[in-house]
């Protein structure tokens, strides 16, 4: 069990569970559906313990999190093994459960949602998908890939990701290496019945997007699953978002779509398609406004959902309640839940 000192900061005493760096309460947005976080990396935490944010997550109403597993990063450098892996997970899973018995006891529970047929709680609906990130394109060997078909063999496992193409100045793979991953696992998940989650970072400064638009060929050439695509973190604009609609795939906001300066992702934000809107998180990086600057964790979902409902309310597209709505079925359907 997490210790009491722990769950004192989960339950605040003045009710709140989202404080600012000078202790100043942040009130939560209160969700008008279902939350989904379809991409949170929980295995990536600094400062926060996994399972009180899984506790946290569910206190706000997320009912779906979708954790990323890399089989080059997270097997076997973090965990031995596929099965420590999921044991891991398992445990965290747990202790979360534990952890919210004792919040009922101070009367903290999750909101209910009235009118959406059988929700499953947030620790029932626990995913992962597994893939390698572009940055360990090198590394996805024949081991690694039959690493990755195990995790995907988990009744956990929902698709194949996070991988795709890094431009970005961390990334020192060559493109070609890149390139015959992303279609190495594009297929698997072709052969497998499953959708994937995409990373695409375009070099600083490209303004023609040159890494969307190799993604968009190989999609193209390859084939969009037939369970779908998503492009996990979009931080690009209107025209890139097109770009992949008209294929078919799902565009995943987070937290940088609350930033002050990131115009140009709400306004993708607001005239993405309903059908393809989808809301993450990318713990623990880009904590959305007002918790700007905090390590991120999939409770903080509820910001970039309120914020996405709010311009799309804003420009006339539809009212709050039916993007929440939106941001919600679209998660289940991508993902077959």
């Amino acid at each position: 069990m997490p210790d009491p000192v722990a769950l004192d900061h989960l339950t605040l005493a003045d009710g709140e569970l989202f404080h600012d760096r000078k202790g100043r309460a942040c009130p939560l947005p209160a969700p008008a559906a279902p939350l989904a976080d379809t991409h949170g990396h929980l295995t990536s935490f600094r400062a926060h313990d996994p399972a009180l944010a899984l506790a946290r997550a569910a206190l706000v109403g997320v009912r779906l999190l979708v954790v990323p597993v890399d089989p080059v990063d997270d097997v076997p450098r973090k965990w031995p093994s596929v099965p420590a892996f999921l044991s891991w997970l398992d445990e965290q899973v747990e202790l979360a459960r534990a952890c919210l018995d004792e919040c009922a006891e101070q009367g903290f529970v999750p909101p209910a949602f009235e009118g959406f047929g059988d929700v499953p709680d947030l620790l029932d609906n626990v995913r992962i998908v597994a893939g390698a990130h572009p940055y360990g394109a090198a590394q996805l060997d024949d081991e690694a890939m039959s690493r990755l078909r195990e995790l995907l063999a988990s009744p956990r496992a929902v698709g194949v990701g996070e991988f795709g193409l890094d431009y970005g100045p961390y990334n020192e793979v060559p493109y070609q290496v890149q390139e015959e991953a992303f279609r190495r696992q594009l297929r698997l998940a072709h052969e497998l019945g499953l959708p994937v989650e995409l990373h695409i970072r375009d070099a600083a400064g490209d303004v023609r997007g040159g890494a969307h638009l190799d993604a968009a060929r190989i999609l193209a050439e390859e084939g969009v699953p037939e369970r779908g695509c998503d492009l996990h973190c979009f931080t690009s604009g209107l025209k890139v978002m097109e770009d992949f609609t008209r294929l078919g795939c799902h565009v995943a906001f987070g937290g940088a779509a609350t930033f002050s300066r990131s115009d140009d992702i709400r306004e993708a934000a607001t005239f993405c398609p309903e059908r393809y809107l989808l809301t993450e998180t990318d713990s623990p990086y880009m904590a959305p406004v007002p918790l700007r600057g905090e390590e991120c964790e999939p409770a903080m979902v509820a910001f970039t959902a309120a914020k996405v409902a709010e311009v799309r309310e804003a420009a006339g597209r539809e009212g709050r309640a039916a993007t929440y709505r939106a941001l919600w079925r679209n998660a289940c359907t991508l993902f077959d839940l």
